[in-house]
């Protein structure tokens, strides 16, 4: 085991226990700019890491009460044909453009990320009747909608849609944060197990160093965990999103201009 695969699994780790999210985000480049692994393979690898750490994550939210399962069905099931269908799309979508793409995803959620908090009055024309946070006439539909347009993204790109999957519960579903929160990390083991998928037997997928790197990122998350209790949240958050910029940043620059 290469000491650049243990640092690499421990950063990647560390970063999405003290975050909470963005798994792909932070998996993607690791694979490609710190173990050089080829860019479709990079996709495919960080769909079936994720997939493994975010079911683990959502077991433990599981157990706390965190999960809707109704709506991890509906948003569920739409978003695994289309991250499945992404995912084919992906096979056959030029890099330069993947890795735009995925470049333009990273600078949206560090916008979310630098973006002050503002407080909703409502939570969207999805749910009309809504008290204590819980929501009584959810519109599934647009659910539905929603895991389609997410999973085509996941598929494409290689994300989980997680920093995409949780503002849209809860404006569309009126869930509590935390519920959110446990929900979208269900949403996204789904998700991103179906994008693996698609992505298996097309591309070369180095199951032993997915296998270690995944076993080092879940060690390094309990170690994030902790550590996210001792910083100021809107620390984590600002220095996030300034780490977003700058990875995307170097991915375009990457692409465009050292790659000629």
């Amino acid at each position: 085991m290469s000491i650049t695969v243990i640092f690499a699994g421990l950063i990647t780790g560390m970063l999405l226990g003290v975050f909470g999210s963005g798994g792909s985000i932070i998996t993607v480049p690791a694979l490609l700019y710190l173990l050089h692994i080829e860019p479709k393979s990079a996709i495919a690898m960080s769909l079936g890491i994720v997939s493994v750490t975010a079911t683990i994550t959502a077991l433990q939210h599981w157990r706390k009460g965190n999960v809707n399962f109704k709506v991890t069905a509906i948003f569920g099931l739409f978003g695994v044909i289309g991250s499945f269908a992404g995912a084919k799309l992906g096979l056959i979508t030029p890099v330069v453009i993947q890795l735009s793409a995925f470049a333009l995803v990273m600078y949206a959620a560090a916008w979310r990320m630098l973006k002050p908090i503002a407080q909703h009055k409502s939570v969207g024309a999805a749910c009309t009747e809504c008290a204590d946070g819980h929501c009584n006439n959810i519109d599934y539909r647009h659910i539905a909608l929603h895991g389609v347009a997410v999973g085509l993204l996941s598929g494409v790109v290689g994300v989980g849609g997680g920093f995409l999957i949780v503002p849209a519960l809860v404006l569309l579903s009126g869930l509590p944060m935390k519920q959110a929160v446990g929900t979208s990390l269900s949403i996204v083991a789904l998700q991103s197990f179906s994008g693996f998928a698609g992505y298996a037997g097309a591309v070369e997928i180095d199951y032993s160093l997915m296998a270690i790197f995944t076993s080092i990122a879940i060690t390094g998350s309990v170690v994030g965990s902790m550590l996210a209790h001792r910083l100021p949240a809107d620390l984590l958050k600002r220095g996030f999103g300034f780490f977003l910029v700058l990875v995307a940043s170097y991915i375009l620059i990457e692409q465009f201009f050292l790659a000629r």
